[in-house]
């Protein structure tokens, strides 16, 4: 039985199988592979696009999707093993994952790290408990990767660039008055370096660096399909020629769980706003993000209203490359 946690777990061929059937879906195709069967989708975090592009998605694709919200509309769940349940959980993941086996024919989770402790969050419990436990495939809806993230990325990258392999990608750090999740971070470095890109990481300082179990895999995914991985502080460098520009935001990991003196650091780093003075540094480059985008923050007016900006296609790609995924999922089980 495959789960889609995270793209590591698949080679390039398998990914374009899935972005192929995204391509297919996108112009048109239909599909009821779905066809009186469930999805169960449990929201521990809220989400817009996400939740949208998986309920739509399931619908066109023949099945019923059904969310779920644990400690809300459903029971609050216990993820540790011979804990004694006297708190707030009513419910073990083990019961939880097993039920919903009976129940449906996948089971797709959002569960946010807490931003405590990454040694603890990096084990992407949540999730991990419930690929364990469950009896039918696993679908990543954004822990501390986001594949669906990726795929819809990828499919917009072929979409305006054709074949990625060695074009110039920038995934550069942005400011936000918070600090942010990693998840859509890691998964471009997998994404981009796994499509043999030219991928260039840019950040303020090595206190933002992302996890090293990604910065890994990203030079494995080098020596593999090609391509090269640089991590520059250079901004002007950093844009130099680029072809692909994905911006994102996220806290520095060695401040997990005590935010305030981070605060102070990032707050210096405002001036790492996507702007089009820095877009002019690049090769007519195509500007995404994953959205939610704070305008005037993490990108100019002028950069997201540009005919480069192809966020909102991206945005569009969740359905297709979602449903291609599913696809692919159930047909080879």
């Amino acid at each position: 039985m495959k789960h889609f946690i995270t793209t590591a777990d698949f080679d390039q061929q398998t990914l374009q199988q899935m972005l192929d059937l995204a391509n297919q879906f996108k112009q048109g195709k239909s599909s009821d592979i779905l066809k009186n069967k469930s999805v169960a989708l449990l929201f521990f975090n809220p989400s817009l696009r996400t939740r949208t592009t998986f309920e739509i998605g399931t619908w066109q694709l023949g099945g019923h999707a059904i969310v779920l919200e644990p400690g809300k509309s459903a029971w609050p769940l216990e993820f540790e093993l011979g804990n004694k349940m006297d708190a707030t959980a009513e419910e073990h993941v083990i019961e939880a994952a097993k039920v919903l086996s009976r129940f449906c024919d996948l089971i797709c989770i959002r569960a946010f790290p807490k931003f405590e402790n990454w040694e603890y969050d990096r084990q992407d419990k949540i999730i991990q408990s419930f690929a364990q436990y469950a009896t039918v495939p696993v679908i990543n809806m954004e822990t501390i990767t986001h594949p669906c993230q990726e795929l819809a990325h990828m499919q917009m990258i072929q979409e305006k660039l054709g074949t990625p392999k060695k074009k110039k990608y920038l995934l550069t750090w942005t400011y936000h008055p918070k600090p942010l999740n990693t998840a859509v971070a890691n998964s471009s470095l997998l994404i981009s370096t796994k499509f043999g890109m030219d991928v260039t990481l840019l950040c303020p300082t090595e206190e933002y660096l992302l996890d090293e179990r990604y910065l890994n895999i990203a030079k494995e995914n080098v020596a593999q399909y090609g391509g090269s991985f640089q991590v520059t502080h250079d901004i002007k460098q950093a844009y130099q020629d680029a072809d692909v520009v994905y911006a994102k935001s996220w806290g520095a990991l060695p401040y997990f769980g005590h935010w305030e003196p981070e605060k102070q650091i990032r707050d210096r780093y405002q001036h790492f706003i996507v702007d089009e003075e820095k877009m002019g540094l690049t090769n007519n480059a195509i500007f995404s993000h994953c959205l939610p985008l704070r305008r005037n923050i993490k990108a100019t007016d002028g950069v997201m209203d540009a005919d480069y900006c192809a966020a909102i296609d991206e945005a569009e790609n969740r359905l297709h490359a979602q449903k291609g995924m599913m696809q692919y999922l159930l047909e080879n089980q």
